[in-house]
């Protein structure tokens, strides 16, 4: 039986398509992908992601075993709050996951991870965990909804309670906050402002029909993947694995080797590929006329080698097909893919095309 989360009849009640997403019951719209792409961009939507997997790490060596476990280093974060993106690699480099760790005070963080990857991280995460003096906590029984768009914090806010609203309205960009049984943090998929709030099930009917009372329209998983696509932002299972090297999936800046006396799993693989010449990279593209791009596509570099799509599609903001590729290092700004025998010309750029709305590139 899939899993459901706690918002799970109020998607039927909203009139949702629901399909299987890892082993959940989710959203994938509620009638129109491409509207509810467009009022994120305009406005603001909401997202469920209850099915994220929140684990919380507390005792005296968790920063000790979160420099240990990640690859990027915890001891940046030393300010109530404050959040990390990381990956969290296996011995060979390649990414178990990719999440966000939040630092609360020297001996307590939060991890929210995938979670169509939950149970072998949660394995993983455990199996790290052995002589360290630490508890690990899988935070089950809440819901979360990720209100996004540039009018998002405002709506979000308006139906909130005094303390909660001012722990808001104080959160920069990549911080959380606690107030009244809830945890507020000031982040996102979409490229676009907003929060990601996990509340206590005896609250998400009422704040849930609020949401949309103040003009927050649901949103499903069609429209989250073009808005993460747009914004640059790697899919798990497309864009890496366990088998692809952050180095070769535009992580390489969440890879800290600062300190070389931080032994993290993964770090001799990293520092090898590093001396070795890392052989490949994660790209956008940009297709010069009509068509989409799609995951899988072949990408010809000539003169340079081959790579391959790793997420594509046809952008609702910018009317043009991008995509997300793994190319040899060599590749400098355009390319082919190969699209029905027909060899289709790409401009090469920086990952991510849309952010707050606006073309980056």
């Amino acid at each position: 039986m899939p899993n459901k989360t706690p918002f799970y009849d109020l998607h039927l009640k909203a009139g949702a398509k629901i399909v299987d997403f890892g082993g959940w019951d989710m959203p994938l719209h509620y009638g129109s992908q491409l509207d509810e792409h467009h009022i994120v961009r305009q406005k603001a939507g909401m997202f469920d992601v209850s099915h994220m997997t929140i684990v919380d790490v507390e005792g005296q060596d968790a920063t000790a075993f979160l420099r240990h476990l990640l690859a990027n280093d915890v001891q940046k974060i030393n300010i109530p709050g404050k959040a990390l993106y990381s990956g969290m690699l296996n011995e060979n480099g390649g990414v178990i996951d990719d999440l966000i760790v939040y630092f609360l005070t020297p001996t307590s963080y939060r991890l929210v991870v995938n979670a169509s990857t939950q149970e072998k991280d949660l394995a993983w995460i455990n199996k790290q965990s052995a002589g360290y003096e630490v508890t690990l906590t899988h935070q089950a029984d809440f819901g979360t909804l990720a209100i996004q768009g540039p009018e998002s914090r405002a709506l979000a806010m308006s139906v909130m309670t005094e303390s909660r609203k001012q722990a808001a309205a104080e959160l920069d960009v990549f911080y959380s906050a606690k107030a009244d049984g809830w945890f507020i943090a000031r982040t996102g998929y979409t490229g676009e402002d907003g929060f990601e709030i996990t509340i206590p099930k005896s609250d998400i009917d009422s704040f849930w029909n609020d949401l949309i009372k103040a003009g927050v329209a649901p949103c499903g998983l069609g429209s989250r993947d073009t808005l993460r696509l747009e914004a640059g932002m790697n899919l798990y299972g497309s864009d890496m694995d366990e088998n692809i090297s952050p180095l070769q999936a535009n992580m390489g800046w969440t890879v800290d080797l600062k300190d070389a006396a931080r032994q993290f799993v993964g770090k001799d693989a990293m520092v090898a590929e590093k001396a070795a010449g890392v052989k490949m990279k994660l790209v956008g593209l940009v297709l010069q006329g009509k068509g989409v791009l799609r995951g899988h596509q072949k990408v010809i570099i000539p003169d340079v080698g081959e790579g391959e799509i790793t997420s594509g599609t046809f952008s609702p903001t910018l009317k043009i097909g991008i995509a997300l590729a793994r190319v040899p290092m060599a590749t400098t700004d355009t390319a082919f893919v190969e699209v029905r025998n027909k060899q289709l010309l790409v401009n090469v750029i920086r990952p991510g095309f849309v952010r707050n709305g606006k073309q980056v590139f």
